[in-house]
């Protein structure tokens, strides 16, 4: 009986619905700082034959023969994929993390915290990010400035003409490598973030402390460098994947098992890890900004509601 009264009781977190709510605000705010490394990152991906020699020779590259703006083409469908993305990924892996929670103590292990980010990850690659990556992309690989030569004329245009040319199933082109590079990611990232908190700060989820934004973004910051190192080759299957067309004839690549080789093969190991350096210039940053905002949210709810709550 006095074991179970020295008991402390179950540990309360922020809910589901307020988790959704910070990945939207913080996805707003990363999206319009990083867009452009993103469409460089994709044009370096893209480039087979070597016209681009490096980010910053791709970035001015661009800017000059496209104008400014273009490097934040493709804003509008990465901007509304981020939001939905953040705020499905925020709220389903603590729905997640709500169902491995130990029911007495209301704690979570490192397996069950890895386990529901990879679940959010699947979650989120499926429902958000590969039919909104496949606009995306196609819209970034477009070259040139007249309106009229550009064969998708916006995302909702896109859209419709690879549902038109392609059927429906043309919105989840490359959906295996996706999933596999996100439910990888978000494993790593929430498990990280977590850990980082706990080891830097002594923030525990709960315990009414609120983080200093720059806290959040040093957190966010190094548990989001080890994704992108692990993911490369998913990565950049899944934008060869989502890149190609049926015009002219057969799909080059049939699959991502297929295409690892085929790219293996034809330009060697290294270009499976095309992109990197722009994705490490964007993922990271990208999860501090996010993290930054994201903390203050749900800072604030712990701090008006949880602050009774026990360490």
């Amino acid at each position: 009986m006095k074991a179970k009264e020295s008991q402390s009781p179950p540990q309360k977190t922020v809910p589901p619905y307020m988790k959704a709510i910070s990945g939207s605000l913080g996805g707003i705010v990363e999206a319009c700082c990083l867009q452009p490394i993103d469409v460089i990152k994709t044009r370096l991906q893209l480039d087979r034959s070597g016209n681009y020699k490096g980010i910053i020779h791709c970035g001015t590259t661009i800017s000059r023969s496209e104008g400014v703006r273009a490097l934040w083409k493709g804003l509008t469908p990465f901007a509304t994929h981020l939001t939905l993305k953040y705020t499905l990924r925020m709220g389903s892996n603590a729905m997640f993390q709500g169902a491995f929670k130990d029911s007495e103590t209301g704690k979570i292990s490192n397996q069950g915290r890895l386990l529901s980010g990879f679940g959010a990850g699947v979650l989120e690659a499926l429902a958000i990010v590969t039919p909104f990556e496949v606009v995306k992309i196609r819209l970034q690989q477009q070259r040139g400035l007249s309106p009229e030569l550009l064969k998708y004329k916006g995302p909702v245009h896109c859209a419709r003409l690879i549902i038109r040319e392609e059927g429906l199933l043309g919105l989840w082109a490359g959906a295996a490598p996706t999933v596999m590079r996100n439910g990888t990611n978000q494993a790593v990232m929430f498990t990280a973030k977590n850990s980082f908190d706990v080891l830097l700060w002594k923030k525990h989820e709960g315990d009414g402390k609120v983080l200093q934004p720059w806290q959040s973004m040093i957190s966010g910051f190094l548990a989001g460098t080890a994704g992108p190192v692990c993911t490369g080759p998913f990565d950049v299957v899944k934008t060869r994947l989502m890149a190609q067309t049926r015009e002219g004839g057969a799909l080059k690549y049939k699959g991502m098992i297929h295409a690892i080789r085929t790219i293996y093969v034809e330009e060697g190991l290294i270009s499976l890890w095309k992109g990197l350096l722009p994705r490490l210039m964007r993922i990271p940053p990208g999860q501090a900004i996010m993290w930054a905002v994201a903390d203050q949210v749900t800072g604030f709810y712990e701090g008006r509601y949880l602050r009774s709550a026990p360490l």
